[in-house]
């Protein structure tokens, strides 16, 4: 019975021993590792050591180490300023992702009205007037459009004289009488004959028209020949 308590004294110290053993073998890896790590360390660190000589040295003659100094003040300096920016920075990035659907439909949308724009014809209208516009500047000169300029308020009045509704409506009468007219004037007309037209009651409504209509015509004139000089 005592020798079965030893036996299983030496099992438990054999497999304590073996995970001390482990360990130990895992001290002594991690402590190579640290050792490789350090040398790479090392090695790079002498390396970079030696690039900034190179580099410093290139520069000795533009910087000098109170610059340095003076770069490495403000920076600390501006540490709240600098996380700042890169906080708007990450703040844009995420607005850019949010809007990113936003602007595919907008997008979407403008294809969509370019195409109904071209459907119905805007871009032809376009340039057809266009066309029309290159007609206008070969046909008139500077002299003429200065000449417009001039006269721009005078053609707006009468623009607007004529687009009234009751001078509108004289004028649409007056069209379609000269299109419902069929006059023939004979190569020779007495004077007994134009007399006696004269009595008719429409021709004199018509003379009488007229003459009120050169006699406003002339005062109008005058009026404003008196106020220009």
């Amino acid at each position: 019975m005592e020798e079965k308590n030893y036996q299983t004294q030496i099992d438990n110290l054999d497999k304590k021993l073996d995970i001390i053993l482990e360990e130990i073998e895992l001290q002594r890896q991690h402590r190579h590792e640290m050792e490789d790590l350090k040398d790479d360390l090392m090695r790079i660190g002498n390396d970079l050591y030696q690039t900034a000589i190179v580099e410093l040295e290139g520069m000795h003659d533009s910087v000098n180490s109170a610059d340095i100094l003076f770069l490495v003040k403000k920076l600390f300096r501006n540490v709240n300023n600098i996380t700042k920016s890169f906080e708007l920075l990450e703040n844009f990035k995420g607005f850019l992702e949010d809007f990113s659907p936003v602007s595919r439909e907008i997008f979407l949308d403008w294809l969509k009205n370019l195409d109904e724009f071209d459907r119905k014809g805007y871009f032809e209208f376009t340039k057809e007037l266009k066309t029309v516009m290159d007609n206008i500047v070969t046909s008139f000169t500077t002299e003429d459009v200065k000449a417009l300029g001039d006269n721009i308020v005078t053609i707006l009045n009468t623009i607007r004289s004529l687009t009234q509704p009751n001078m509108l409506k004289a004028i649409n009468n007056a069209v379609s009488v000269y299109e419902k007219l069929d006059i023939e004037v004979a190569d020779e007309i007495s004077l007994f004959t134009v007399i006696k037209r004269l009595n008719k009651p429409e021709v004199r409504r018509g003379m009488a028209f007229g003459l009120k209509f050169l006699e406003n015509l002339a005062n109008q004139n005058y009026r404003e020949n008196k106020l220009s000089n």
